[in-house]
């Protein structure tokens, strides 16, 4: 009887045994499927290198290769952009531990300064039909006048730098020296002809078709693994979206104006709280917005200054030179704030004549109330009794009382006895006590 209770016992713990082996293989070996899909990660970019694209293409390549992806498809549009967020940009691909592949489309589309850098240091290269490379002569930040010694350092820096990422990846070293050198920019079959970019494809379809082949012949890969792989679009998140949007001088620009109003009804009427907070919001997202754009603080500093003259023809009298002040430096800060080769990074002409008119109208009503207010006598209170004719309800021996307005008030006397009937006027106000004299 107990041997039979004992096999039972165990031939029920091996089925227990059996049946969660069972289960261990099959999710390890579902697990292991999820996990070595072949994907592709695609990453979309059209506009100015900035911070903010930095940010996205390279959190990109960071969850491409923590999902193991087979390579990161970076589809580019760019007129160039920003050195410091081009130069992170490439120490992110050189890290990658799988390949980058960066693609000029659609057609139409081009890879102008900082984008000929970037597009260089891919792994690999591709063009669709009708897109151009090139034009890499480096630019001052802000437009002005660089001393030509400084000049030659920036360029032969950018030379050096552009022709060690064309050695590394076996691309035309000559060729990326003119495009710094001499701004020599190519459409895509002389790109392909010269070596700049590996091969044309109109479509992503003839890409991946294309790509294997040029990858294993690079030896960055062993084996075809592109063409039937699972593509992952990655998006730009709703925070760098928002910042994108921060990036756009425009915005930036009218973010500082709203700021500046904002906080200056507050000032003008405390207590109103909601100018104050929309205005202290504006300002400091204008402010953050300059730090990503490439700013001439030249031009911050004159804005600042119209700003400071604007307020103190509220409460100086200048006859107007202030606002004329004002109004000039605005103009010449607002010209000066963003000046760029390249026209996303510009100020548009129209917001700064509209924000100009906007403020003149706004500090105009300003000062032309405070100097209203200034310039109208005090009617009421006991400040609008000095001057104001009454009668004496009373012999007026010194002191006595006197009706102004229909109000029963002390009254001292300084022309000696006045009899009651007679009309005084009121020359000093102390306390509740009037001083008066005869009316002639």
């Amino acid at each position: 009887m107990q041997k039979r209770s004992d096999s039972s016992i165990f031939k029920f713990l091996i089925c227990v045994f059996y049946f969660w082996f069972f289960i261990f293989n099959f999710t390890f070996a579902s697990t292991t499927n999820v996990k070595n899909t072949a994907s592709i990660y695609i990453l979309q970019f059209a506009g100015p290198i900035s911070p903010v694209s930095a940010e996205y293409i390279i959190t990109g390549i960071d969850k491409a290769e923590d999902a193991q992806a087979l390579g990161i498809l970076l589809k580019l549009d760019t007129p160039g952009g920003l050195d410091e967020s081009m130069r992170d940009i490439i120490q992110r691909i050189f890290r990658s531990k799988i390949p980058v592949i960066t693609y000029i489309s659609p057609s139409g589309a081009r890879a102008a300064s900082a984008g000929v850098f970037i597009t260089m240091a891919s792994d690999i290269a591709v063009m669709a039909s009708g897109t151009n490379i090139g034009a890499a002569h480096p630019v001052s930040v802000g437009g002005r006048e660089v001393p030509s010694e400084m000049q030659d350092k920036i360029v032969n820096d950018a030379v050096s730098y552009i022709v060690s990422i064309a050695e590394k990846q076996n691309r035309n070293r000559e060729w990326a020296e003119q495009a710094v050198r001499k701004s020599a920019s190519v459409s895509a079959a002389e790109a392909v002809k010269l070596k700049v970019v590996d091969f044309i494809a109109d479509t992503e379809t003839e890409l991946y078709a294309k790509l294997d082949s040029v990858l294993v012949q690079r030896k960055i890969i062993d084996k075809s693994e592109f063409a039937g792989a699972t593509k992952k679009e990655i998006p730009m998140t709703a925070r760098q979206r928002f910042l994108l949007f921060l990036t756009n001088p425009n915005v930036a620009y009218i973010l500082l104006m709203l700021g500046v109003y904002g906080l200056f009804f507050e000032l003008q009427s405390p207590g109103a709280i909601f100018p104050g907070a929309v205005g202290s919001i504006s300002l400091l997202l204008g402010l953050y917005s300059l730090r990503l754009l490439p700013t001439n603080y030249t031009g911050l500093a004159l804005i600042g200054l119209a700003v400071i003259f604007f307020i103190l023809e509220v409460y100086i009298t200048s006859f107007g030179l202030l606002t004329i002040g004002g109004i000039s430096s605005l103009i010449l800060g607002s010209l000066l704030l963003f000046q760029s080769p390249i026209p996303y990074f510009r100020l548009a002409l129209s917001v700064i004549i509209a924000a100009a008119i906007l403020t003149v109208l706004f500090f105009s009503i300003v000062v032309g109330l405070a100097i209203r207010v200034h310039k109208k006598k005090v009617t009421t209170g006991r400040e609008g009794l000095i001057q104001k004719i009454g009668v004496a309800t009373t012999d007026l021996d010194l002191e006595g009382t006197v009706m102004i307005h229909g109000e029963l008030w002390n009254a001292i006397s300084v022309d000696g006895k006045v009899n009651k009937g007679e009309k005084v006027v009121v020359i000093k106000v102390e306390h509740m006590q009037l001083t008066v004299k005869r009316s002639t």
